[in-house]
């Protein structure tokens, strides 16, 4: 999938999705993705195996994440430079959503 078609079907992206994306910026199997998402939510985002294989079949089929091993049926996932490139286009619409917020209510306080 290019670019252009991979922002059109995942921005804006869901928060799964997003933080999938952000935990594959390092290698990971399914399970550790689900810790690294319940971590680095505090506990908010707690991923079902149902969700988080789903979400990571989908990525890869679109070509946002790949295999890079596999063993004792565990899959090593990880993003591709595609995966990046849309994360990085979903952090700016995140910070302008947040800038945009922040400028007018601080303008209404």
């Amino acid at each position: 999938m290019n670019k252009e078609k991979a922002i059109k079907k995942y921005i804006p992206m869901t928060e799964t999705m997003f933080f999938i994306l952000l935990s594959l910026q390092k290698e990971q199997h399914g399970y550790g993705i689900m810790l690294d998402v319940k971590k680095i939510t505090k506990n908010r985002i707690i991923l079902g195996a149902g969700t988080i294989y789903n979400s990571l079949s989908r990525l890869e089929k679109d070509g946002l994440i790949k295999i890079l091993s596999e063993y004792d049926r565990k899959k090593i996932y990880i993003a591709t430079e595609l995966g990046k490139k849309i994360l990085k286009v979903e952090v700016e619409r995140i910070v302008e959503l947040y800038e945009n917020a922040k400028s007018i209510l601080e303008e209404s306080i």
